[in-house]
């Protein structure tokens, strides 16, 4: 019987190996920006076009920065939607 090579190893070393660790970790950061905002414009009652108001952007900019789905944001939006929440960002680099 051939055995797992991936046995007892973590998910993270997997995903290394698989060579999208740094991908899924990507993802897994946009989506965790996408639904904290999501969250605050609900807790605010803030509609998503008054937010694109507030960040001077479209209402789909405000769809793209809202989207699980889409890994992309930039700095600039990242910063505006926060404003716009009444919040600042911050940027921290850690040890891999």
């Amino acid at each position: 019987m051939k055995k797992n090579k991936h046995e007892g190893s973590d998910f993270r070393e997997f995903l290394r190996e698989e060579g999208i660790l740094e991908e899924v970790e990507t993802r897994a950061l946009k989506r965790a920006l996408a639904l904290q905002f999501e969250k605050l414009r609900t807790q605010q009652s803030i509609t998503k076009a008054r937010m694109a108001v507030e960040m001077k952007t479209s209402r789909a900019a405000v769809d793209r920065l809202l989207d699980v789905a889409n890994p992309s944001i930039t700095l600039i939006t990242l910063t505006k939607a926060a404003k716009a929440l009444g919040r600042k960002v911050r940027i921290e680099l850690v040890p891999i």
